[in-house]
């Protein structure tokens, strides 16, 4: 899917625009730096695009951070976590 509907991407991220843009650019940086895409098909290159097709088909889930402020996409382990490991 070249275009996710906006209406639908909403709800998974509590109906926040900022939510979704900063959990879909997260993402799409976990996939520059080499992380493998969730989904098998996609219908764009784009790293932005196969970021949000994985929010829209529900393979990402987005965290709150112990503050209450928005985190990184909810796939396991926090930002910071990885970078410990």
């Amino acid at each position: 899917m070249a275009h996710q509907p906006i209406e639908e991407l909403l709800p998974k991220s509590g109906f926040s625009v900022y939510r979704l843009v900063r959990m879909a650019a997260i993402r799409a940086l976990e996939l520059a730096d080499g992380k493998p895409p969730l989904i098998k098909k996609t219908s764009s290159d784009k790293l932005t695009s196969i970021a949000l097709e994985e929010i829209y088909q529900g393979k990402l889930e987005f965290a709150e951070e112990a503050d209450g402020k928005s985190g990184a996409p909810a796939d396991g382990k926090s930002s910071s976590e990885k970078s410990e490991a």
